[in-house]
């Protein structure tokens, strides 16, 4: 049964992000998408997070914090940054945005407390993080106490993937019934590639393992 409350979700119309909006939709009665356009290189992302909440019927926000983009330096904003294919060994990967999620969150909250909504939704995950701190468990359990201390709310945070590698992202969109408009509609690729993505960084790479996995465990049933 749905919860009579609200959710907003924070969307940026990728894989994850699109199954938790559907996440969201399954669990409560009113969901809205925040999408936040931060100076990423390619501006398909939020055009695809806006289609995403379009099918899905709800409503959809735009938040321009492209200061973010100015004041960081990584291969996600900066066209000179060549990206990582692989994770260094002794350092974060340089696809990391210093203070992304916090940022996103901080803003989704202030819009939420707004609007009377507190359920917020984000599609970040431990198990396959790629090594940003700012995607663990701790750190969502400490801006969540952070954001109820400085507005006197009490904003839940949920986190449907935290303990999900890819191949249980997959699983779970079949779940919901939306397995085919993840596949080939939703933007994951760090170089803006819809549906499969460029093939080549890392974003694309751990996407394409866990679906030929899921895919694999499947056929087996």
């Amino acid at each position: 049964m749905k919860q009579k409350e609200s959710a907003l979700v924070c969307l940026s119309g990728g894989q994850d992000s699109t199954t938790c909006l559907y996440w969201a939709l399954s669990r409560f009665e009113k969901v809205e998408a925040v999408c936040f356009a931060y100076g990423q290189k390619h501006s398909l992302e939020t055009e695809v997070a806006r289609r995403m909440a379009e099918k899905a019927g709800v409503p959809f926000s735009l938040l321009d914090v492209s200061l973010l983009g100015k004041l960081t330096h990584n291969a996600l904003t900066d066209s000179s940054v060549v990206m990582d294919k692989e994770k260094p060994a002794d350092a974060l990967p340089n696809t990391f945005v210093p203070g992304r999620n916090m940022l996103f969150l901080t803003l989704a909250a202030i819009k939420a407390y707004e609007s009377g909504i507190r359920h917020l939704v984000a599609g970040v995950s431990q198990a396959d993080f790629s090594g940003y701190p700012d995607c663990r468990d701790t750190f969502i359990r400490s801006l969540n106490v952070s954001l109820n201390l400085a507005m006197d709310a009490q904003f839940v945070i949920h986190t449907p993937l935290m303990w999900l590698d890819k191949e249980g992202v997959w699983a779970l969109a079949d779940e919901l019934g939306v397995f085919d408009l993840v596949r080939t509609e939703t933007l994951t690729c760090y170089n803006g590639v819809i549906a499969d993505g460029c093939g080549e960084c890392p974003a694309c790479r751990l996407r394409r393992r866990g679906l030929e996995r899921y895919l694999a465990h499947r056929g087996q049933k």
